[in-house]
């Protein structure tokens, strides 16, 4: 149960900035911050910023009644836990912000069993606060594009695949875990709101059970490949391979269109993977940073 309390932080001037979670009231404030500030951290997310308020931890600092930093971390799927936000205005040093925020998110998270913090910070501010309070890069996303060039590429294996449907989605987030690290996973309600965003989303299929799966979403270039996986007793088999080539199938001749993925560089079996598809790195890479800080 979330037990967070305001906290009430004392400057030199006896101004009183208050500590507390983000609630409905303060959207506006907070989506003029998002959009308007300099000092910005979003979380690569189907769910945007706003939408997580009601959820804990997203605390604000306030000082006379404007919002001037906030953090949100909310565990998702449980147990796993990602910055999401961290916005604080351009004349608020972005450590203090921290120091302030910092603490009631750590002891919410702290009091659901999360032990690790995850981020992938996309400016050099953010990652050097990241490094300053004890963050350690763990490895880069990668991305990787397909232009419709599938000259050569190997045939498929004869694979059943259709198209997902919403009442299989729990079934989807089993096969979700399994494939993935903790820090990886999704939630079923994540899951929901990508096949909500899809212009893609099919099923490799095994005497009609789901064996493996992907989801795409829209693109400013075409379309991603947000989430491809293949249930660990099935792997092996063609099965991700199938299943990206009937994705690319449907971004052919005559409206060819670029397909990205992302995955973890030191995932080498993923890498080989979009290659032997016809996939090409690109020159981007997102850090991942964890931080660890116990019971």
């Amino acid at each position: 149960m979330h037990s967070t309390v305001p906290v009430i932080w004392e400057m030199v001037t006896q101004t009183k900035i208050h500590i507390r979670p983000a609630e409905k009231k303060d959207r506006s404030q907070l989506a003029n911050m998002i959009h308007f500030e300099t000092y910005v951290h979003r979380h690569l997310d189907w769910r945007p910023p706003l939408d997580w308020i009601g959820c804990h931890p997203y605390m604000v600092a306030e000082k006379d009644k404007r919002i001037f930093a906030a953090m949100a971390c909310t565990p998702d799927p449980p147990g796993i836990a990602w910055i999401r936000v961290f916005v604080c205005v351009s004349l608020t040093s972005q450590s203090q912000a921290w120091d302030m925020l910092w603490p009631p998110a750590k002891q919410h998270l702290t009091e659901t069993n999360v032990t690790s913090l995850a981020a992938i910070p996309l400016q050099k501010w953010f990652r050097e606060l990241l490094e300053d309070k004890g963050f350690q890069h763990i490895h880069n996303v990668i991305a990787l594009a397909w232009d419709n060039n599938n000259y050569n590429l190997p045939e498929p294996k004869l694979i059943i695949i259709r198209d997902m449907r919403e009442d299989e989605l729990a079934s989807i987030q089993k096969i979700d875990e399994a494939s993935f690290g903790p820090i990886w996973r999704n939630s079923l309600d994540s899951l929901k709101l990508a096949f909500n965003q899809a212009v893609s989303a099919t099923v490799a299929v095994d005497q009609s059970r789901p064996i493996g799966f992907q989801i795409t979403t829209p693109s400013p270039y075409g379309a991603h490949l947000a989430r491809l996986a293949v249930h660990p007793d099935t792997q092996n088999q063609g099965v991700g391979y199938a299943l990206i080539r009937h994705l690319q199938s449907q971004f052919e001749n005559p409206q060819p269109k670029r397909l990205t993925v992302n995955t973890q560089d030191d995932n080498n079996v993923s890498i080989i993977l979009y290659k032997k598809a016809g996939f090409v790195l690109t020159n981007e890479a997102y850090p991942v940073y964890l931080h660890d800080f116990g019971m």
